[in-house]
């Protein structure tokens, strides 16, 4: 699977730099939601509506704030807790975030209770893993080479957790685009194919349409000829028996 795994190197968008500017923010707020991994309801609705929250939010574990590796039992529980803490009745005040921040988290937990999406996530998780192993071979690779100690920074365990994190979170935006961009392809196909549905249905009514028009003309027409027909017969034979006919006799007149 590391094989596969690609720097993002897609056009630069809003929501991509709130992503990557959001990336540089979470490794400072990581240290705080480690020792706090609950928060308030404000914070919890915030980290769930940050700038960037439509790709953040695509990893349903970093949205529950669990591990890939907890049981079923532990996402139902964290699920309970977090659902209670954004939940619009107890955000009143704010309910129309609080509404959006509860659908990000019954959007993960429904995520995670499917065993394929599940292990989706976590092959995506793995991957940014994996991608993150082979560039620190690289590095040290090109560090001995140089004749240069082959110690790099993430050979610090929390530097290393880090830089998994915002490869993974790369990785989850890549195949969101890539999925909106076969969503977008699928559509348009749909549509064009809708049209030639269209246009074929309208073209057989046309043709349909023509040839009853013209089976209806051409009754017409044979009859106007036949009516035409019977007329010049009738006169004809109207001139025959004129023709034929004897002439009338005059009865002199006595003198």
């Amino acid at each position: 699977m590391s094989g596969k795994v690609k720097v993002w190197e897609n056009p630069v968008t809003v929501e991509w730099v709130d992503l990557i500017k959001g990336l540089e923010i979470i490794a400072k707020v990581k240290q705080i939601e480690k020792r706090d991994s609950v928060l308030t309801s404000k914070q919890q609705i915030d980290r769930l509506l940050r700038p960037g929250s439509s790709y953040f939010n695509l990893n349903p574990f970093e949205v529950l704030q669990i591990d890939p590796d907890v049981t079923d039992e532990d996402i139902k529980k964290r699920f309970r807790q977090l659902s209670i803490l954004v939940h619009p009745d107890k955000n009143q005040d704010d309910a129309e975030r609080a509404q959006k921040a509860f659908e990000a988290v019954d959007k993960a937990y429904r995520l995670l209770l499917d065993s394929e999406q599940k292990k989706r996530a976590v092959d995506v998780i793995q991957a940014g893993k994996e991608y993150i192993e082979h560039m620190m071979k690289e590095k040290k690779k090109q560090l001995k080479k140089e004749g240069k100690p082959t110690t790099v920074e993430e050979d610090d365990p929390e530097v290393f957790k880090q830089a998994v994190y915002k490869q993974t979170m790369k990785l989850f935006a890549e195949l969101e685009i890539k999925r909106k961009e076969r969503e977008a392809k699928e559509m348009h196909e749909r549509k064009r194919q809708r049209e030639e549905e269209i246009e074929s249905q309208e073209k057989a009514k046309r043709e349909r349409e023509w040839q009853k028009n013209f089976e209806e003309s051409r009754d017409g027409r044979v009859d106007s000829w036949r009516n035409f027909q019977a007329k010049g017969k009738s006169s004809k034979e109207k001139k025959m028996r004129s023709f034929l006919k004897p002439p009338k006799v005059k009865m002199e007149q006595r003198e």
